[in-house]
């Protein structure tokens, strides 16, 4: 709790006691004498002032100055007519009662919205602000981030946290990078791998070799995004502002004609018929108050986003968890987000007379110039299975598009795709499930080796939770050939897939799934090359994007690792969210509507009108503190 927080509660139980004290002397005692001025006794009210004042100054104060600066219909104002008006009409312990428990229901609100904040503002953990810079003479010296240029090379000690973004130049650890990602397994990394802000060296000593300046790293990034958060609001937030602006006015206008028009009728000169419909508004104002509207709304998606962050899920509005709730079709891309994004050999074959040994190591020598992702995996596959290079090649020449062609043994040697063999009049079979290299020497066809972006380990079962939990339909877009596109989707069980798409073509057929889905639509990609589609999406997730500018700019929810179980994970999280919402706005107003028909029908008192304030606030406040627990 707060130092301010304690102070409140003080002061709520220094005017609870005294409200009890005064209350008993009048009840059994009476008071001993009587101060009358105006024909009134003063006495009880300056006796009644004395608890009221330290629990209602503060909201008499702000109302005094709300109005001064235009902002009349508040909580505060409702707050203080209401017992201001209580006070006018001798309800003296009525009003300090209201006062009393309107404060309970204000400390209450604090304390929930302090554990919300401090479950976001315990990411600022993750941020080291200084740095250890080794100097000449060999010692370590610390300085604070914001003086480190790109290019210094810092030291981070073991069980130290990286505090910029930068390359590893001497050392090996493991990072921990469960407060960037919520995966609790460390991360090997060693000479020349990418070391992220936030992590913890959990190894041996690290110097790392700083690329971007403090307020660009990641982990500034992440908070920045986190804490800018509360920006962007949710239809449910907004539309209670707006209910709110148009409500407070309104009941306060209900309340003036309830104590001033049934009197005028009724007896005008009769004070008990004013004193009655006067103390019926005033319960009417203690009723209306929005607060449990206003405070437990926002507080559900400030909870929501917070949880998530928690799990390596960044969020950057309320307006998107929201929207992410009501999203019925995810629709992704293929390559680094269902597969792993590189190429691996799945398969070897070879004609008669060859071996698989024999057309791996003419492949392995025919791409040994070559820059292409499939000539590097051919090349990986070779070292790590330990086969070499056989053939002595002349004359290579790397075709674009098509594969390598060289002088070999008196003859000519061609590694490429299907293309490159039909231009050159060889045959050779339908290869299905990856990208086939074909191998032929002298226009005879020798045998082929298949590469494949493989899926992801958990990518089956990932779309099968989605599925489980109500999501209609997973769809695939991709620029890959239709035959590999195929094959991840048959494998993946997705309910259909579009191939051999070019940027362009992706935010057109998202267009089409759009047009075609009767929830909203969630696209995930890696947050680079996607851009446009993550953009034009309704809901733009983009996939491990760990230390990716482009990811966090692009997308509206930020995965901070590959695990694509978080995606299920985010979307349960914005339908309890929205869920525990939709209780708070049907319980609040359903029991102030009850209550504010009861109060104005005088059948309820300021008992009632306290429960239908502060009580539905306090149970709608507690619905929403359940999503801090998540």
């Amino acid at each position: 709790m707060k130092r301010k927080d304690k102070k409140q509660l003080c002061r709520i139980v220094v005017s609870a006691l005294l409200l009890a004290l005064i209350s008993a002397i009048e009840k059994i005692w009476s008071f001993p004498f009587s101060l009358k001025a105006f024909g009134f006794d003063l006495l009880p009210l300056l006796a009644y002032l004395i608890p009221y004042i330290p629990v209602g100054y503060a909201v008499l104060f702000k109302a005094a100055r709300n109005i001064a600066h235009g902002q009349v219909f508040d909580e505060n104002f409702l707050m203080s007519i209401a017992t201001v008006g209580a006070f006018a009409t001798g309800e003296y312990a009525e009003a300090v009662f209201v006062m009393l428990f309107y404060q309970v229901g204000e400390l209450f609100e604090h304390i929930a919205v302090g554990k919300s904040r401090n479950a976001i503002k315990s990411l600022l953990s993750i941020r080291a602000d200084t740095a250890y810079i080794e100097k000449e003479d060999g010692e370590l010296y610390e300085v604070e981030c914001e003086e480190i240029s790109v290019g210094d090379i810092i030291t981070v000690k073991a069980g130290g946290r990286i505090p910029l973004d930068g390359v590893i130049v001497e050392g090996k650890s493991a990072l921990n990078t469960v407060a960037l990602t919520g995966e609790s397994l460390p991360r090997e990394v060693n000479v020349g791998d990418e070391a992220l802000s936030g992590c913890v060296n959990e190894g041996g000593m690290l110097k790392i070799r700083v690329t971007k300046p403090f307020s660009e790293s990641t982990v500034s990034r992440i908070l920045a995004l986190v804490e800018n958060s509360a920006e962007n609001k949710s239809k449910s937030e907004d539309f209670i502002t707006r209910f709110a602006r148009i409500y407070t006015p309104a009941v306060v206008i209900g309340a003036a004609l309830l104590a001033i028009l049934p009197p005028v009728f009724i007896g005008v000169g009769d004070a008990s018929v004013w004193r009655e419909w006067v103390m019926r508004a005033m319960t009417f104002l203690v009723i209306s108050c929005p607060c449990a509207l206003v405070i437990s709304v926002p507080l559900s998606y400030f909870g929501g986003i917070g949880s998530a962050s928690r799990r390596g899920i960044l969020i950057k509005g309320s307006n998107y968890l929201d929207a992410l709730s009501r999203c019925d079709t995810v629709v992704f891309d293929k390559t680094g987000t269902l597969t792993e994004g590189v190429f691996k050999v799945t398969e070897v074959s070879a004609t008669a007379g060859e071996t698989e040994k024999s057309i791996l190591s003419i492949a392995s020598a025919a791409e040994k110039y070559s820059t292409h992702p499939i000539a590097g995996a051919i090349r990986k596959y070779c070292e790590e299975n330990g086969i070499e290079e056989s053939g002595s090649l002349r004359d290579i020449e790397e075709i674009s598009g098509f594969g390598v062609k060289a002088g070999c043994d008196g003859g000519i040697l061609l590694v490429g795709n299907t293309r490159m063999m039909r231009d050159n009049g060889i045959n050779t079979p339908e290869i299905l499930g990856g990208a086939a290299v074909f191998i032929a020497f002298n226009e005879k066809y020798l045998g082929h080796i298949l590469l494949a972006d493989l899926p992801k380990a958990n990518a089956r079962e990932s779309v099968e939770k989605m599925k489980k939990i109500g999501i209609k339909n997973a769809i695939m877009l991709s620029g890959d050939r239709k035959s590999e596109a195929e094959y991840v989707a048959s494998t993946l069980s997705l309910d259909s897939y579009r191939a051999e798409l070019l940027p362009g073509d992706k935010v057109s057929s998202l267009e089409d799934v759009i047009k075609g889905s009767s929830g909203l639509v969630a696209y995930v990609g890696d947050g680079i090359n996607d851009a446009p589609v993550l953009a034009r999406a309704d809901v733009g997730i983009a996939m491990g994007a760990l230390g990716s500018d482009a990811a966090i700019e692009a997308a509206d929810i930020v995965l901070m690792d590959d695990n694509l179980d978080k995606i299920s994970d985010a979307i349960l999280l914005s339908r309890r969210t929205r869920r525990i919402v939709m209780q708070n706005i049907v319980f609040a107003l359903g029991v102030k509507a009850a209550a504010l028909i009861l109060g104005a029908l005088g059948l309820v008192g300021l008992g009632v009108a306290i429960f239908a304030d502060v009580g539905v606030a306090v149970i709608a406040i507690l619905n929403s503190m359940r999503n801090l627990k998540q």
